[in-house]
């Protein structure tokens, strides 16, 4: 997995995403729980879930996890073919990640400026002058 994996899954185990992103979380939960014949030493990466999920402000853990999902894809086709899938769809959640820029521009501006920043906004806005 790609260093901004480890982002969005510690987003996703710290409930960023609203429901898109819990049912982002759980899916990835099915996907390590799923049957895993490998040596004891390698991880199916339910472990790592469960520690990131308990504790998804722990970078580390998010390390863990990530490290765990490569092994495993790496020894297992159908896995990584599956996790794959999976990233694609995560990185569609909506998890705070990203920039916003706002700029000013056209002239000298005298009085008062309301300014409105945000990223993804849903539902109505309402703007009203306030005296």
């Amino acid at each position: 997995m790609d260093p901004t994996a480890v982002e969005l899954l510690t987003a996703l185990a710290g409930g960023d995403g609203g429901e898109a992103g819990r049912e982002a979380w759980a899916g990835l939960g099915v996907l390590v729980r799923r049957p895993f014949e490998a040596a004891p030493a390698v991880s199916s990466g339910e472990a790592q879930w469960v520690a990131l999920g308990r504790a998804p402000n722990e970078l580390a853990r998010a390390h863990e996890l990530s490290t765990a999902l490569a092994v495993r894809a790496a020894l297992d086709a159908e896995f990584r073919a599956d996790l794959v899938r999976w990233q694609e769809q995560a990185r569609s959640v909506r998890t705070g990640q990203g920039a916003v820029h706002n700029t000013i521009s056209g002239g000298t501006f005298h009085g008062s400026v309301s300014i409105v920043q945000g990223r993804d906004f849903h539902g109505a806005l309402d703007f009203r002058r306030s005296e």
